[in-house]
């Protein structure tokens, strides 16, 4: 075994290690000092990233069963039953420092490493979706322009990864705020089908079962990455690049192939994907879950680099590889598969009863510790946490603290938001329709559907956060993300089922960013509760922070639903000249973290109401069943900038015009963001079953106007068709492209 290291303070210091960590070390290890490979084990998987250190108290109590949910989370993506004997399986995860780094490999690496937590289930990729958040990207200062750097490097960075894999980036969601200026996010998801007794486990079990290694070689790109990913930002961040992972996503299709048709035989025990800390986690969370031990022989793994050393190949981040428990036997067959598709493949260890981690490196061993502590026991903190004082400023004040701005000049100013607008250059640099699946693609508002063909039925996904809600009520605004992620789905005709989670917040070292934190957790618990939407898979990303600002709580959430039926998947803008339009649910005049505040003040202030959770899910009700009787032709939410841009929306995607007229206490009411409202289409031979409906389900329905015409007019603001079509669908690309 190797000696212990020297300068052992700055060894703690630069592996993120505290003093009261290193003391739990020496008692895991019976009071013997640890090697530098030890040592940067520890460090990776007690690392944020990893160990979930500081959030883990608040994820117990997360709802995570149901009758339809096969896997919840722990492993590398959460399943639910989809109907005859299929199953869906997803996941979301963040990639936000090393896309702040090095956009394009940043955001590529993302997209690979969700793609494999999917296929190392079984399940081949069938649709992926992203949440991205950016700075300020309007105005001519260095940071408008850098943030315009990163939106053109993320984007062609995701669509560069998905679109050579071949799998559909169906939607997502796009935003903008200067909290995001120091720190982007970058949040992938990914959704794959199989049948549902095909499930693969990342365990590792069985004495003497070979351990494999398959995939692209080692390499030390990404070498510290979890490590990174677990401290917040400053103005020397950018020498960070080289933690920064390299794809390559003709590898990685290589590699989903291999292993779907490895799959198929009888050869696997376990696998897992080498994601964050690589190796280390890879093999350390294979055993721990089955108790079993390993031994490996690093001088085996596949190296890319000369001189690598022990330390090298445990920590790398190098993409596209896959660590598999095989049977006893099955080794040659495995390696015959993966050098058909031009992969590397080799055996660099087995299974043992030890309970211990063993690396030797060319006959010497370089770690000898016990697994179950470093994968199950890091240390659990808590932290402390404070109300944030600015809460007291902005919930003070609501919209009739600002000067009144004329509704026309206000409609004008939201319709052009980059909140609102269109934003086809993003999603035409992504493959959409590949796979030939998609039924409601990227830019048709709501949620996005794919068909599953094995069973005639449809998935609905959408990705939802209103940080601007989180921001000014941080329970409240979580658990409305869940609840707008299931009204998307809902507006589709699709049941929701669960959700998956991105949960992006600032510094836990901050007691306010930790206050915040454990409020969104407790909002999701509460709106997964009541809209019976269970967790199933996650992931959580704190110290986005740059120089000691934080960002704005996000939690994003996607939502999976299903419909029974893929031809019945409803559209969201307009089907029918001259059909009526109607308004489901009541507008109270909310103005809380609402957009109109945000784009004609600047600010992000208010308080949130109470919460009707019953309401929402009668709103739901009465738009799947009204779907599955045929009589609805479109529905669509009510959200971001109220009833006027919703119809606005409507209207653009549509090419049809619509005149609406709407009864309201105050005329601005028509931006206000009260919950629980749609609008839906109706024929005017279907509106008077339809009415009784909404009464049945004590939903208020009022017909607000016709679809038809050449101009989009909605109470007293007025604009042409083309005119909003203009605004709506070239904004985007005058701001992002103003420097090229």
């Amino acid at each position: 075994m190797s000696q212990p290291v020297e300068n052992l303070d700055e060894v703690l210091k630069n592996h993120k290690l505290s003093k009261e960590e290193y003391e739990d070390i020496l008692r895991i290890l019976d009071g013997r000092h640890p090697n530098i490979v030890e040592i940067g084990i520890f460090s990776a998987m007690w690392s944020e990233h990893c160990s979930y250190k500081s959030s883990k108290k608040y994820l117990n109590g997360f709802p995570t069963k149901a009758p339809w949910v096969i896997q919840g989370p722990g492993e590398n993506a959460g399943v639910i039953d989809i109907g005859d004997g299929m199953a869906a399986v997803f996941k979301m995860e963040s990639h936000n420092h090393p896309s702040f780094i090095e956009p394009f490999q940043g955001a590529a690496t993302g997209v690979g490493g969700i793609l494999r937590d999917i296929f190392t289930m079984g399940a081949r990729p069938v649709a992926n979706l992203n949440a991205l958040r950016f700075g300020k990207v309007r105005g001519d200062s260095d940071i408008n322009k850098y943030q315009r750097h990163l939106v053109r490097g993320v984007v062609d960075g995701i669509g560069s990864y998905g679109n050579c894999m071949g799998v559909p980036t169906i939607g997502g969601e796009v935003s903008f705020d200067e909290s995001y200026n120091g720190n982007i996010l970058v949040n992938a998801f990914s959704l794959g089908l199989v049948k549902s007794d095909e499930i693969f486990l990342g365990v590792a079990s069985g004495i003497g079962n070979p351990v494999m290694y398959v995939g692209s070689k080692t390499g030390r790109d990404g070498l510290g990455g979890a490590v990174m990913s677990s401290d917040s930002f400053t103005e020397e961040s950018k020498s960070l690049r080289p933690t920064v992972q390299v794809g390559d996503p003709f590898t990685e299709k290589l590699l989903l192939e291999a292993c779907l048709e490895l799959f198929k035989t009888d050869h696997v025990v376990g696998i897992q994907d080498m994601g964050a800390a690589g190796l280390t986690s890879s093999a350390f969370e294979m055993a721990g879950k089955t108790g079993a031990g390993l031994i490996m022989h690093l001088d085996k793994v596949p190296a890319r680099e000369e001189g690598m050393m022990p330390y090298d190949f445990m920590l790398s981040e190098s993409q596209e590889r896959m660590l598999i428990c095989a049977k006893k036997g099955s080794e040659q067959a495995i390696i015959d598969i993966f050098e058909k598709w031009e992969l590397d493949v080799a055996v660099i260890g087995e299974v043992t009863d030890t309970e211990r981690m063993e690396l030797f490196w060319h006959g010497e061993q370089v770690c000898d510790m016990p697994i179950a502590p470093v994968s199950e026991e890091a240390p659990i903190l808590d932290r402390p946490t404070a109300r944030p004082e600015y809460l007291d400023e902005v919930n003070a004040k609501s919209v009739d603290d600002y000067v009144k701005v004329a509704d026309q000049e206000a409609y004008e100013k939201l319709l052009a938001s980059l909140e609102v607008v269109d934003k086809a250059w993003v999603y035409n640099q992504y493959d959409s329709m590949v796979q030939t699946n998609t039924t409601k693609e990227p830019g048709s508002l709501d949620a996005s559907c794919i068909r599953i063909k094995e069973n005639g039925r449809a998935l609905a996904m959408s990705s939802d956060c209103n940080p601007r809600y989180c921001y000014i009520d941080p329970k409240k605004g979580a658990a409305l993300a869940v609840v707008e992620s299931g009204r998307n789905v809902a507006m589709s005709g699709a049941r929701p089922l669960s959700i998956t989670d991105c949960l992006n917040y600032g510094n836990p070292e901050n007691p306010e960013v930790m206050w915040q934190f454990a409020e969104g957790c407790e909002g999701i618990k509460e709106a997964c509760l009541e809209l019976n939407t269970p967790v199933v898979s996650g992931n959580v990303s704190l110290y986005n922070e740059t120089n000691g600002v934080s960002v704005f709580p996000t939690p994003a959430i996607a939502m999976v639903g299903l419909n029974d039926d893929e031809n019945k998947v409803l559209p969201s803008c307009f089907q029918e000249e001259e059909s009526h339009v109607l308004l489901l649910g009541e507008t109270k005049g909310e103005f809380g973290g609402s957009l109109y505040i945000k784009e004609l003040f600047g600010e992000t202030t208010g308080t949130l109401p109470s919460f009707d959770y019953s309401a929402e899910l009668r709103l739901w009700e009465l738009v799947i069943e009204a779907n599955k009787k045929g009589l609805l032709k479109s529905a669509k939410d009510v959200n971001v900038g109220g009833i006027a841009i919703a119809l606005s929306k409507m209207a653009a995607v549509s090419n049809k015009g619509v005149v609406a007229g709407i009864r309201l206490e105050n005329s601005r009411d028509i931006f206000d963001e009260s919950q629980s409202r749609a609008l839906v289409e109706v024929a005017k031979e279907d509106m008077e079953t339809f009415g009784q409906m909404a009464m049945d389900l004590g939903i208020s329905a009022d017909i607000i106007g016709k679809v038809g015409g050449d101009v989009v007019r909605v109470n007293n603001v007025e604009l042409s068709l083309e005119k909003v079509k203009d605004i709506y669908f070239h904004t985007f690309a005058r701001t992002i492209e103003q420097d090229l």
